[in-house]
């Protein structure tokens, strides 16, 4: 396979706190990868750190066999990454195309400006079925709709990969139907390479083509969807010692 996106070795600590401990990720071009494992896991923290928002203390991380340790997010952003924050934070007094249109001119491997951005903005929106909220105000969206927004804004970037976390959370089942589609949409037809974090689990477990999950950031599992979740130390870490297979089908 052709690897994308390598993290090597990754550790990272927070005063007496270490989030990550000597984690090893290797992902794919054109895939969707998984990540899970149960709060504190340090599941976003190593989005963090390919992201560059948090370098780590050891380890270093590759894209397209490139080091980029240590680069600021800005610049790890125009090399080709970009990241889906949990919590959407858009900028609340623009409009839902002006908003897109920052990722176009702040992201990429080129910068966009003026008529360019709006263009690559308006062309994700109508990718993302948002294209009629165009004018509207970010405050009057529903949950959903916002996420999107967030989602929006990182592809308009016109990045190679796309860290996304947790954007299911909050989201009733036919919402989350709609964002499995569009998981699988930004792969197969914007050719973006996905890195997911998520705790639905019937949702990534149905997407994802490999999965890894972390417990105090560590690497427990790594396999394929099944192979994971019928991973005893997988069923362990979010169910407790002596549930076994028991667990296994919640």
């Amino acid at each position: 396979m052709d690897v994308i996106l390598e993290g090597i070795g990754i550790t990272r600590s927070f005063g007496g706190l270490r989030a990550l401990s000597n984690v090893n990720i290797v992902v794919a071009q054109g895939e969707i990868f998984g990540l899970i494992g149960p709060n504190g896991a340090g599941k976003s923290t190593l989005l963090n750190v390919l992201c560059g928002v948090s370098p780590p203390n050891h380890g270093k991380v590759l894209f397209k066999k490139r080091d980029i340790t240590g680069q600021k997010p800005h610049s790890i952003c125009r090399l080709g990454i970009s990241r889906v924050l949990q919590t959407p934070r858009p900028f609340q007094s623009m409009t839902v195309l002006e908003n897109v249109a920052v990722g176009a001119v702040f992201g990429g491997h080129g910068r966009l400006k003026g008529i360019s951005a709006v263009n690559q903005a308006e062309s994700t929106l109508r990718f993302m079925n948002l294209h009629e909220k165009k004018d509207f105000q970010v405050g009057s969206l529903t949950l959903q709709e916002k996420k999107l927004v967030e989602m929006a804004r990182a592809l308009a970037s016109n990045p190679e990969v796309l860290l996304i976390d947790e954007v299911m959370s909050g989201l009733n089942p036919t919402e989350i139907e709609e964002a499995m589609r569009l998981v699988r949409r930004v792969r197969d037809m914007l050719g973006v390479t996905v890195v997911w974090i998520e705790h639905v689990m019937r949702a990534i477990m149905g997407v994802a083509e490999r999965v890894m999950a972390l417990n105090y950031g560590q690497v427990i599992a790594l396999g394929s969807p099944v192979q994971v979740a019928q991973d005893e130390k997988v069923i362990e870490a979010y169910l407790g010692k002596g549930m076994g297979a028991t667990g296994t089908g919640r």
